[in-house]
């Protein structure tokens, strides 16, 4: 998940960098961030609200909020309310959840310009915001005599503008200009005008950049009153009493009356705010950093923290966290209080000492945020590279009892090492790193609590070794526990970075915008850390009563080599065995959780003709008494299909199952779903044809021809070609096998050619075919609905918070959607491919299978930039539990 992390410019020990956990990419700059319970929110360039979920980091809703860009965002305390600011004269106040607009807020003075902050006191129930034109104004949200109608021609889109509406020479009005992007912003359900008298005209003698509302801050107001807190371009930092109704000799609201000014007009703009008891921090120009104590008014300190403005700093578990538009973060060692007071006799001249630097973005650092979430403290910044970096720190749980939420932190890390093996069976260089794969996991299954061996086939084979690892369960008597077999492989496919569709290196895991990227985190590394890490939630809550034993294998992507033999071998060691689940694939769309109850076989085999003759030039050998390898070969391939790719072998086709009632049915709640979901460009029955002749009608594929010599007019003495036929249930694949091997060597035979022929086989897997009204499928099918309950209920999304592109997943009330579909239950899948061990371990075991897809099917397994979501991963994790509780 997270990358390993930054150089930092400075560190000082024992202090290290913040990990990057996780970076949200979008398409604008992020100018504001706030955190809330389970979502991060960022206002960006664009006028957007993007609304991301912690933990997944997943895209939850992203609608257009302003017209122009979105200056601040802030949520209530109880983070009911969250509020948006904009360089257009507007305020929105949001339904954090639905991302409803609620309210919608403006000013009915003249130029007004940029809202550069807003802040909210609970308290009195108002908001507060600060302009360009250097006020700060205030409305209660409570005041009905402040609503007005939709259409009011106050509204700064309708009334008079100064600029946009002077008469030019001749008598016509300067054009307003317009943008498609304002009608895509949602109705509010209220609007609010701002009474002209509930404003504070030159508050700062400059924009008001930045506020914030503090309870209990200084000695000069009562310990649970709310005060406001504001900055400005000015360099002065002023604290107003909040609350006050009576009208003043101005002519203006006494809605806030300055208790204290703080610091010189010079110019050095206040960007930034923070508080941690009545001590104030504020970021300024040149990355200065400014200490002051509301109780005394005293300046206590100045940090020079930055090359550039500190434009974002935040207090969090005791230590003071700045960044700025020069790109880099700090962390700062501080004197602080509440829990993180550690001792009475602290010095602040011994405090403030920079013990981390690095560089957190490739742009300016425009904001931040501080948070927890299941254990993890994690930092947030947001940059005009558009993007998002969440940065995590050491947690300071204990570690002699550690918690569930440690263990979901240990899962994803176990995985960024897990990804970090180049464990590619394919290829004899990287022989090594499969062994340094399979003794990562032996190390992890045994420090996770396994009982772990490493197998091995015959001594004299150079197979990779099998890992395998038992977790025993608690009821008793051993005998009653049943045991169930996850079977797994913890090699990939090579992983080539030449053409440079690599976003980032494939074997160093990168997380982005909710997904985890990196070669065999789908296929089947991540799988494989799932269920690893669900048999050790059972186990510290005491709830795991059978058996589960891991089987995982380092050479599925090349065909299973040795892995037949080596379990034959330990078989009795292994047990016996009531179920096997594996999770090797993926749903049919990206939307709707499936579970895979049939695969296709496959025989891969090499065809060969050879000539006696070494090669030939085709000019000075070549008649028709020389019979050409090449000509021989294709001449044999062209007698395996006939037309409409019909496979030519002799009773190929003899028992194949027939399409069953119930089958047919899993086939319509199939279509159901795609075709309701669109972007189909063929029917509903070209579609249900093509899906059933990929994954229950088999095949045959002409792979690729090699022959000897280089390029030029010759002879070659050498061709050969390699083929693969994909079987289905009732096809044995060794008939199969051997009714090919007749069929060419008695075409061979009829061309009476004096080449010779040979027909090696590569590999081969039997198709399966499972049972989806059986004991295992039955308890997969209750877990998938347990875990991803939405997407089976009648609960729709509010689509008014989807207001630009209508994502799909996660839906913007906290459900999953699934593209406006609701199914039942999870779609009953076959698949096209094939993996060699499932089958073979039915057999071997007498056990039945069955197949859990974990990622989605644009994780791109095999291809570059494979993926798989993190809240997949997570609810695979459940499913898991679930399952070996239950069975």
């Amino acid at each position: 998940m997270a990358t390993s992390a930054p150089s930092p410019i400075l560190e000082v020990p024992p202090h290290t960098t913040p990990q990057l956990h996780h970076n949200l990419e979008h398409d604008s700059s992020v100018l504001a961030l706030v955190v809330g319970n389970d979502s991060i929110y960022t206002g960006t360039q664009n006028g957007e609200i993007v609304r991301w979920r912690l933990g997944t980091f997943e895209k939850i809703s992203h609608i257009q909020a302003h017209k122009r860009s979105v200056m601040c965002l802030c949520l209530s305390d109880d983070g009911s309310l969250l509020f948006s600011s904009a360089s257009d004269p507007i305020v929105n106040v949001w339904c954090p959840q639905s991302m409803n607009r609620l309210y919608e807020i403006y000013s009915t003075n003249d130029s007004f310009g940029d809202i550069f902050s807003v802040s909210y006191s609970s308290q009195h129930e108002t908001v507060y915001y600060g302009a360009q034109n250097t006020s700060i104004q205030w409305i209660s949200l409570k005041e009905p005599n402040r609503r007005v109608g939709h259409d009011s021609q106050s509204h700064p889109d309708r009334r008079n503008h100064r600029f946009f509406d002077s008469r030019a020479v001749g008598g016509a009005s300067t054009p307003r200009p317009t943008d498609e992007r304002y009608e895509l912003i949602p109705r509010p359900r209220a609007v609010l005008e701002t009474d002209k008298r509930a404003n504070k005209m030159f508050a700062h003698y400059g924009y008001v950049y930045c506020m914030l509302v503090a309870k209990g801050s200084t000695a000069y107001t009562e310990a649970d009153e709310d005060v406001l807190v504001s900055g400005g371009g000015d360099g002065t930092i002023k604290v107003w009493k909040l609350g006050g109704k009576e009208i003043g000799p101005d002519g203006y609201e006494n809605g806030i009356e300055e208790i204290m000014s703080l610091g010189e007009q010079d110019a050095m703009s206040v960007m930034s705010l923070t508080v941690d008891g009545s001590f104030l921090y504020s970021g300024k120009l040149n990355g200065v950093i400014e200490l002051w104590d509301l109780d005394t008014k005293q300046k206590l300190r100045v940090i020079k923290a930055h090359k550039g403005d500190v434009m974002a700093i935040q207090m969090g578990w005791g230590y003071l966290w700045s960044a700025s538009r020069a790109g880099t973060a700090c962390k700062h060692n501080t004197v602080h209080y509440g829990e993180y007071q550690r001792d009475s006799s602290q010095n602040v001249n011994q405090k403030y000492q920079c013990l981390t630097q690095w560089k957190a973005h490739d742009g300016k650092v425009l904001s931040s945020a501080v948070t927890t979430h299941n254990g993890n403290q994690l930092y947030i910044t947001g940059a005009n590279d558009n993007s998002v970096a969440i940065w995590m720190l050491k947690s300071e749980c204990s570690a002699e009892q550690p918690s569930h939420k440690e263990h979901e932190d240990m899962m994803l890390t176990s995985l960024r090492e897990f990804v970090s093996f180049r464990t590619v069976s394919s290829r004899p260089e990287y022989a090594e790193d499969c062994r340094r794969g399979a003794s990562f996991l032996r190390t992890l299954f045994k420090k996770l609590g396994g009982d772990v061996e490493m197998l091995s086939g015959e001594e004299d084979t150079l197979h990779h070794p099998v890992v395998l690892a038992k977790f025993s369960g608690k009821l008793e008597p051993a005998e009653r526990r049943k045991r169930i077999l996850f079977y797994g492989h913890y090699d990939v496919v090579p992983a080539e970075t030449k053409n440079g569709k690599w976003s980032h290196d494939p074997f160093q895991l990168t997380g982005t915008n909710g997904y985890l990227y990196g070669r065999g985190v789908s296929d089947n590394k991540g799988p494989i850390m799932a269920a690893l890490y669900a048999v050790t939630d059972l186990i510290q809550a005491k709830s795991l009563d059978s058996d589960v034993v891991f089987l995982i294998e380092g050479q599925e992507e090349s065909g299973s080599r040795g892995f037949k033999e080596t379990v034959r071998k330990h078989k009795e060691h292994i047990g016996n065995i009531d179920y096997i689940l594996l999770a090797n694939s993926y749903w049919l769309n990206d939307d709707t959780p499936c579970l895979t109850y049939g695969l296709r076989g496959v025989m891969h085999a090499t065809v060969c003709v050879e000539s006696k003759n070494p090669d030939l030039h085709s000019g000075v050998d070549g008649s028709y008494m020389v019979n050409e390898p090449l000509s021989d070969l294709m001449t044999l391939l062209s007698k395996l299909k006939g037309p409409r790719n019909r496979i030519m072998i002799p009773g190929f086709y003899n028992g194949i199952l027939p399409l069953t009632a119930e089958e047919e049915a899993r086939y319509d709640d199939i279509l159901s779903v795609l075709m309701e979901q669109g972007g189909n460009e063929v029917s509903a029955s070209t579609l249900k044809a093509n899906l059933m002749a990929r994954w229950r009608e088999p095949n045959l594929t002409h792979h690729k021809v090699k022959v000897s010599g280089p390029d030029g007019s010759l002879i070659s003495s050498h061709a050969n070609a390699k083929i693969s036929v994909r079987l289905v249930p009732g096809q044995e694949v060794e008939e199969i096998t051997s009714s090919l091997t007749s069929f060419l060597e008695k075409e061979f035979n009829n061309l009476e050619s004096d080449n010779k022929l040979s027909i090696q086989i590569d590999n081969q897997a039997e198709p399966w075919l499972g049972d989806p009204s059986n004991e295992i499928f039955r308890t997969l099918e209750e877990a998938l609905i347990e875990a991803w309950a939405p997407l089976f209920s009648d609960h729709t999304s509010d689509d008014s918070s989807n207001r630009i592109n209508g994502m799909n997943g996660v839906g913007t009330n906290g459900t999953y959607t699934n593209g406006g579909s609701k199914v039942r239950k999870p779609l009953y899948i076959r698949e096209g491919g094939s993996i060699p061990a499932i089958r073979f371990l039915e057999k071997e075991f007498n056990a039945p299978a069955a197949h859990l897809p974990c990622g989605q099917s644009s994780d791109s397994a095999h291809l570059d930039n494979e993926r798989l979501r993190v809240v997949n991963l997570l609810k695979s994790r459940e499913i898991f539990s679930y399952v070996f509780k239950k069975l």
